[in-house]
């Protein structure tokens, strides 16, 4: 819309931006055109718009082919969007985008993120829809300038901060123009900025724990002006030897360390070290016919090498409102590293029964003890990796103490949204899950 239509509009849908709530609207044609390009969007794409204002970029989105779910906080806006926009391609939902279940992005095959953020909740909105992990490929925002150059900071500079490091830990960010604060209406005070995220290979950096890496780097920066050594002896007590090691002055600040040195540097505190793969060595199986009767036992790298008929479970963990927990493995398994799983999984040794290894598996994975029901029995087949699996199902709300070695990640989903999760991105999930489910699914 040109600045007329847009000043025409307002006074007949009778909305008077509130700045409080950062309604200023995008009157710049070309600019929207060139947002929208620089999302490279495709009929394949999903795009979550947030804050659609009157549909300055919606128009362009759409234009793409790609599905839009715009999310308007202001009823008379999203009312207003229904009436220009009629493509079946687009939904509008009237809601506050800091309440949006980011879980259900899970069902869809590629998500996009695009929107121009309100200021006053801009850091928030960031960190919600950058939350780990995300089914998002990539976000597009206009920012306050401000906020835009903390979060696309280099080391050594006045902008780079805790912020910057908690984005840039699982995000690669880059600053793409500055926004003039004359092509909005009304003016804002101050100018705004592009920034496109990207998430970063899972082998990109070296392993590292994010809630040691996080706590690092918020006391670090908790006052720029003292050097480290000040604020973080008690986590590193040899800070010489540590300086050295990592290559950083043992007198610098927090803004003189790179991203790849404070990961060094949280490797070195307590707790900080990654969880080393649990040697399995000595792991023996059962091996068993096709009837599930023992033949013999035989070592775990054995009996996977030949691809041997064997045992394991798998445990459902549901909560009380009917949501299903799922782990991530972690990325140090020998099978199907990173893809999603049952709440808690694994063989059953050699001499031990299907009952055992459940409550064995559910204590050693989660932490916990639970009741525990049979649901069904899966034959050994390829697409179980050779292995019968009894299903066992329980109900529990948590916490879990999550095995480090075994698993990445924990969360709980709605079953329709693992449903179409699965049928969206089947690559996402460890094989022997994927049967289960369908289980699962056809007694629902």
């Amino acid at each position: 819309m040109k600045l007329s239509e847009i000043d025409a509009t307002l006074r007949e849908i009778r909305v008077s931006p509130v700045k409080t709530l950062g309604q200023n609207f995008l009157h710049d044609r070309n600019l929207a055109r060139w947002i929208v390009a620089k999302a490279e969007l495709t009929p394949e794409d999903y795009i979550i718009e947030i804050g659609p204002g009157l549909g300055a970029l919606t128009e362009f989105a759409l234009d793409s082919g790609a599905r839009v779910l715009a999310i308007e906080k202001d009823r008379r806006l999203a009312e207003f969007l229904r009436k220009r926009f009629t493509s079946e391609r687009l939904e509008i939902l009237h809601a506050d985008a800091l309440y949006y279940d980011l879980r259900r992005l899970f069902a869809q095959p590629r998500v996009k993120v695009i929107g121009n953020l309100p200021y006053y909740i801009s850091s928030q909105l960031l960190l919600k829809f950058t939350k780990y992990p995300s089914p998002i490929s990539l976000w597009l925002f206009m920012l306050q300038k401000e906020m835009a150059r903390r979060i696309s900071a280099l080391p050594g500079t006045s902008d780079y901060g805790a912020l910057t490091l908690i984005i840039q830990l699982r995000y690669r960010v880059e600053y793409l123009r500055t926004v003039p604060s004359s092509v909005f209406l009304p003016r804002p005070d101050v100018d705004s900025a592009f920034v496109r995220i990207i998430p970063r290979e899972p082998d990109e950096l070296p392993e590292n724990d994010p809630e040691t890496f996080f706590r690092l780097v918020r006391r670090g920066f908790s006052q720029r002006r003292k050097q480290l050594r000040n604020l973080l002896r008690e986590e590193i007590p040899d800070w010489a030897g540590t300086a050295v090691a990592v290559g950083f002055d043992a007198r610098a600040r927090a803004e003189e360390l790179t991203l790849q040195q404070w990961i060094a540097l949280s490797r070195r505190a307590p707790s900080g070290a990654p969880a080393a793969e649990v040697s399995t060595a000595a792991e023996r199986f059962s091996v068993v016919d096709d009837q599930d009767q023992v033949l013999g036992d035989a070592p775990r790298d054995e009996v996977h090498g030949n691809n041997s008929r064997h045992r394991a479970v798998h445990i459902l963990i549901f909560n009380a409102t009917g949501e299903l927990f799922l782990q991530k493995r972690s990325r140090w398994k020998d099978r199907h590293p990173l893809l999603w799983d049952s709440s808690a999984a694994g063989h059953v040794n050699a001499g031990e029964d299907y009952d055992s290894a459940a409550n064995r598996e559910l204590e050693e994975e989660l932490g916990i003890r639970a009741e525990l029901s049979r649901v069904a029995k899966l034959p050994a087949s390829e697409k179980t990796g050779q292995e019968f699996i009894w299903l066992y199902r329980a109900q529990h709300e948590g916490p879990f103490q999550l095995a480090a070695s075994e698993i990445e990640l924990g969360e709980f989903f709605p079953p329709d949204v693992v449903s179409e999760w699965i049928k969206a991105r089947p690559a996402d999930f460890a094989p022997g899950f994927v049967e289960c489910w369908k289980v699962v699914e056809a007694a629902i």
